[in-house]
């Protein structure tokens, strides 16, 4: 009884997560108009060596004016300027002074051999990452700005040292506002300055705004997508579905992102800011503002902001290491106290033994040692009702009629014979919390994208097929083959709910038998390493329990 009551809760979690991730998306339109931003930031930490000083202001000269406007740069809204780096190639497009592209060296789109390498910004995205504007529009035509590069080639190598390129925009009162990249051979860090130089004969008052953007993307399981940000030392992860019911947080802000499973793009001040994220979805593109706080430059004053911009991985590693509490995007919700220790373990054990699918085995046989006292007691307590169930099914039908009477001699059963109807589930319970910390780690875990396994498993954060049958079948996600984990998996179901003590309710009987098929059908569409994972902890369990049930026969 007590068993099916536990498989059913489990069960009807995965259903709802399976549920979840079928029917509700995210991807809901809201309105908003420019940008937003503030700025004196200061420099911080380690990273003050990459040209990341705070605001400051300063006096700007008729000659400095005039000598920007005449350099000859070229000002062509198609240009653009190519920069690479160990880490990444980046294509920096003039209108804005934007990304168009950025590859990751180290990824690529799918797991085939000759797959090109992950491209963070899609080519139909034409309205660029990294934006720049005014809240209060002081500066017409910054929108669709077209900036003038002080670059005479367009290729950029960043290969030894920290390289800088500025790209300048002078508006009709003569104001110039100029973006600096700061490009880190070693990092994955970008700096970026902005500099306003107010060279018109008015004091220039407003709030400077830094935009990252992102097509829209629907959220196909269990983990985050859509915008984020760190506020008030607090992680805020925003469902595009509710930008509509608030779309502004205030506070003081270490870094903006926008976010899928496996990758993130960020802006960071240079120190943190008291200022706001605003969100917005806009034709079906993400929109999240960094708004900076208000600043006002007389005739003649400069100001300079200082900020990194970050797209890549969301590994836990390399978010950690680059500062600024970035490492808080990668987020496991409420399982966090587990799920991070143990995806450092598994990433520890691949450091040993390079394949990650051989790092899931151990770390499940790691997770239960821990906790196989707890195992112990709830197969000891199961064998202790299997014995009894010749008398407790005489007790059932001696008293079918009169179920009051029939609890009554059950729990004297029990009580005779010292046995807790209960001890076979709680132990079991508390095991739960683990199961679906690691649920979270191994489906967010950006170490498992296209990580092979043996054989046909290629990549573990997909789900497990054999073949590829070349049509469509219903509940089953492509590519179309057999998934052999998965039905040994609910092969390994069944064989452990055969060596469990039946429920004495022939209705509840007949659901315990269906069990296998219903998580076979939820593992159906999980990725590989998850149903690797669930398949170790059967085989596991297996033998955990058939070796107190030979100990106490």
């Amino acid at each position: 009884m007590e068993q099916f009551r536990l498989l059913l809760a489990i069960g009807l979690s995965f259903l709802v997560l399976f549920v979840w991730s079928m029917f509700f998306v995210d991807q809901q339109p809201v309105n908003d108009n420019q940008e937003s931003v503030t700025t004196k930031t200061t420099p911080e930490d380690e990273q003050a060596s990459r040209k990341t000083a705070g605001s400051t202001s300063a006096t700007i000269s008729k000659e400095e004016v005039d000598a920007i406007k005449a350099a000859p740069v070229v000002e062509n809204q198609s240009r653009e300027i190519t920069v690479e780096t160990p880490f990444y190639t980046v294509r920096i497009s003039a209108r804005g002074a934007t990304f168009a592209s950025y590859i990751l060296k180290n990824y690529r789109e799918t797991v085939d051999k000759d797959s090109p390498n992950k491209q963070l910004i899609p080519p139909s995205f034409k309205a660029g990452v990294f934006r720049t504007s005014l809240l209060g529009n002081s500066l017409n035509g910054l929108e669709d700005a077209v900036f003038s590069i002080a670059q005479e080639g367009d290729r950029l190598v960043v290969d030894n040292d920290i390289k800088d390129l500025s790209f300048n925009w002078v508006a009709d009162d003569g104001t110039i506002l100029t973006k600096t990249y700061t490009f880190d051979p070693d990092s994955f860090l970008i700096g970026l300055t902005v500099v306003v130089k107010n060279a018109s004969e008015r004091v220039l008052k407003d709030q400077l705004v830094l935009s990252v953007r992102k097509p829209l993307e629907e959220n196909k399981g269990y983990g985050f997508v859509g915008p984020s940000g760190f506020i008030n030392d607090k992680l805020e992860q925003v469902k595009t579905k509710k930008i509509e019911d608030q779309n502004e947080y205030k506070g003081t802000i270490k870094w903006i992102s926008v976010e899928d499973r496996y990758f993130l793009s960020s802006i960071i001040p240079g120190s943190e800011i008291n200022g706001s994220m605003k969100l917005a979805v806009i034709d079906n593109v993400v929109v999240n503002q960094l708004v900076n706080p208000m600043f006002a430059l007389s005739p003649g004053e400069t100001l300079a902001s200082n900020f990194y911009v970050f797209m890549g991985p969301k590994s836990m590693d390399l978010l950690d290491s680059l500062g600024h509490d970035l490492g808080k995007a990668l987020n496991f919700g409420f399982f966090n106290v587990i799920a991070k220790p143990c995806l450092w373990f598994m990433n520890k054990i691949h450091s040993v033994l390079p394949n990650y699918g051989i790092a899931i085995i151990l770390l499940t046989l790691c997770t239960k040692i821990i906790l196989w006292p707890l195992g112990n007691k709830s197969y000891k307590s199961m064998s202790e009702m299997k014995k009894l169930q010749p008398l407790m099914t005489e007790i059932r039908e001696k008293h079918k009629g009169d179920k009051q009477k029939m609890n009554q001699e059950l729990m004297a059963l029990y009580k005779t014979y010292k046995v807790n109807p209960m001890g076979g589930c709680l132990p079991m319970v508390l095991q739960i919390p683990v199961f679906f910390a690691l649920y979270r780690m191994l489906y967010q875990a950006i170490e498992l994208r296209h990580a092979p396994f043996f054989l046909w498993i290629n990549d573990l954060s997909a789900p497990d097929r054999l073949f590829d049958f070349g049509f469509s079948i219903p509940f089953m996600e492509p590519p179309y083959g057999i998934p052999v984990l998965t039905i040994i998996m609910g092969a390994t179901m069944l064989l452990q709910q055969k060596m469990s003590p039946p429920p004495g309710d022939p209705t509840q009987a007949k659901m315990m038998m269906l069990m296998p098929v219903v998580f076979t059908f939820i593992f159906i569409n999980f990725s590989s390493g998850l149903v690797l994972y669930w398949l170790v902890n059967n085989v596991l369990s297996i033998s955990q329990q058939y070796y107190v049930q030979k100990k106490t026969a």
